[in-house]
């Protein structure tokens, strides 16, 4: 049971020999010895019962157009409320939220219950919550928990996530998330060891197991100059997606110096736009551009008849013209849900 502290046993974990534990939450699966805690740095095996530290422990709660998640093809035009907690399975060099997801110690956070947490959303009139900010999978007994509570309201669900969930983490969200943001970092091996202190293969699978299991998924790559803007690279991602499924969206986003990355300069818009055309060319039906002050690749196309389908403004819907089924005017059935 919860104790009302932010601590909680913990889901997906097995107990071993000598009080040590295997956690199964995401794709690291850490072996925890009896005090110490897994890469997350908020899951803590207490004498053999593994414990996340996080659950309840709000950092971050937002408002936010769920545009900016970014999602284009599920719920446009409305708003999601979005919140995290501290913690994070990855150490990328360049994370934009490293002030909550990369630091240890004390949990800090507002003890805010899961039933609380939809009466907001409902309040602020949002369609949907986000788990988003830090890395939802490290607080997923919370998520999980919320994401139970708000179905039963007519709440949708989102993870925003790097895809570092173990396939049996994807089995328990089947059902209850809804929608996911998938971080692609890249499509180099080296690149997440070097930058992320993670692995590729793990976020691949997570790709094609959410597909499988009905979320509607999209993705974004960050392009980090000189890391993984390679033409070659960027047509291997999309060539990737397009085998997933050519409706699955491509967000293209820019890199700007942060955290421990803060050398190299941002990404120019011409090399962001090189990157919307070759997945583009590789298949995808849907690529946009992420993060530009101005760009021509922020509105949704009809892929059979070219007809401009939802027109966006940075995160401001100017129109729809779809019906409520997704039928565009040409007849064509296409990959959005709408509100």
């Amino acid at each position: 049971m919860n104790n009302g502290t932010g601590e909680k046993e913990a889901l997906l974990y097995q107990s071993l020999e000598n009080k040590t534990v295997r956690c199964y939450l995401c794709a690291h699966r850490c072996r925890i010895e009896p005090g110490a805690r897994g890469i997350c740095r908020v899951r803590e095996n207490r004498n053999g019962v593994l414990y996340t530290l996080a659950y309840g422990k709000t950092i971050a709660r937002n408002i936010d157009p769920i545009e900016k998640k970014p999602l284009f093809h599920f719920l446009p035009g409305t708003l999601s409320y979005s919140l995290a907690t501290r913690g994070c399975n990855f150490r990328c060099s360049f994370c934009q939220n490293w002030e909550i997801s990369q630091r240890s110690g004390i949990i800090s956070g507002e003890t805010i219950p899961p039933k609380k947490i939809v009466e907001e959303a409902i309040f602020y009139k949002c369609q949907s919550i986000s788990y988003t900010y830090t890395e939802p999978t490290v607080f997923f007994e919370y998520a999980y928990d919320i994401a139970k509570i708000a179905r039963k309201r007519g709440l949708k669900n989102i993870f925003v996530t790097n895809g570092y969930q173990s396939p049996e983490t994807v089995a328990m969200m089947k059902g209850v998330i809804d929608a996911a943001n998938v971080d692609l970092k890249s499509f180099s091996k080296s690149f997440y060891t070097r930058i992320c202190q993670a692995r590729l293969e793990p976020v691949l699978e997570t790709i094609r197991n959410m597909h499988t299991a009905g979320i509607a998924i999209e993705v974004t790559t960050l392009i980090v100059p000189g890391e993984n803007d390679s033409p070659d690279e960027l047509e291997e991602i999309a060539e990737f997606i397009a085998g997933v499924s050519v409706d699955i969206p491509w967000h293209i986003s820019a890199f700007f110096p942060c955290y421990q990355m803060q050398n190299l300069q941002p990404t120019p818009a011409k090399m962001i736009y090189r990157a919307v055309e070759i997945g583009k060319k590789t298949g995808l039906h849907y690529v946009y551009s992420g993060n530009l002050i101005q760009s021509n690749y922020e509105n949704s196309v009809c892929p059979y008849c070219g007809k401009i389908i939802v027109a966006r403004s940075r995160f401001s819907i100017l129109r729809i013209e779809l019906n409520k089924e997704g039928h565009c005017s040409c007849g064509k059935k296409l990959p959005f849900e709408l509100s």
